[in-house]
């Protein structure tokens, strides 16, 4: 996706909705009821953005307690997204990057004494990199650890200065094989490959995510390549083999949208077996 393209989406795809319900996950965030041509100008410059919902969660998106924030809009459209609803920057809340760094120091106390800090997911963080940048810096300024959850696919977006900011990137990787990438996705796989490598050259450690899906990702060879990908990286601390479940299937419904993996089963312990084995073969310490 080129620079001008991706701006081309970013502005369509936060035109307000005609109708929207205020969506529950920003509870305790005020939100900014400023004019579209101000929101737009805002989000340019890194002080607004456009928020799905948060939560405070344990070893789960990064070490210890963590706020996670995740960010509203994003250029895949994964077969097995859980969080439809991220998908459309439109069908986010506009929260200035003070109102959310206020929120954020409030948990300081508890991120010092779990080892934890500031995780931010979404949909796709690099869809808002201006905005991804200040809270980056404002949480590394309260001596925060940040993690950042993404697909990579922008990393083209993520400026040395942000990364500079960044202790921890989860990098989902959703197949090492260029057709099923796509068939996945709807996009193409370089530009992940390009930023882990990018992020591995830095030092920046990575936790590598792969989404196990029987009989779309779990073929034998494709496992293979992201795993030799992974082997290939550095700073890799750890690889998190995720199994496909079922639990985003009932929002694909209530947005009128195609659901194709409905018949899909859960991978079999012998499968998680068999693929974790792959990647621990090759060196790396899998979860």
């Amino acid at each position: 996706m080129s620079a001008q393209s991706t701006a081309s989406t970013f502005d369509k795809d936060f035109e307000a909705p005609e109708h929207r319900t205020v969506g529950a996950g920003t509870e305790g965030l005020e939100v900014s009821d400023a004019s579209r041509g101000d929101r737009l100008a805002q989000m340019r410059a890194g002080t607004l953005g456009s928020i799905h919902s948060w939560e405070l969660v344990t070893a789960v998106d990064g070490p210890g307690t963590r706020m996670t924030v995740f960010f509203a809009g994003c250029p895949l459209r994964c077969l097995y997204c859980h969080n439809p609803d991220t998908m459309k920057m439109k069908d986010g809340e506009s929260v200035t990057s003070d109102e959310l760094l206020r929120r954020i120091r409030r948990y300081k106390a508890v991120f010092r004494s779990t080892g934890g800090g500031l995780t931010i997911s979404g949909g796709e963080v690099l869809m808002q990199p201006a905005f991804a940048a200040t809270i980056l810096a404002g949480a590394k300024a309260e001596g925060i650890h940040t993690t950042i959850d993404t697909s990579g696919y922008l990393g083209a977006s993520c400026t040395d200065e942000m990364l500079e900011d960044v202790d921890l990137v989860l990098l989902d990787v959703k197949s090492g094989d260029e057709a099923t990438y796509t068939k996945v996705t709807g996009r193409e796989l370089q530009p992940t490959l390009d930023f882990g490598r990018r992020l591995a050259d830095k030092g920046i450690e990575i936790w590598l995510r792969f989404v196990l899906v029987p009989g779309l990702t779990d073929d034998v060879a494709n496992v293979e390549s992201v795993a030799e990908y992974a082997a290939t990286l550095s700073s890799v601390s750890r690889v998190e083999v995720l199994p496909f479940h079922q639990m985003g299937q009932d929002k694909w419904k209530a947005l009128g949208m195609t659901y194709e993996l409905g018949d899909v089963e859960p991978p079999t312990t012998e499968l998680l077996d068999r693929v974790r084995e792959q990647f621990r073969s090759k060196g790396l310490k899998v979860y």
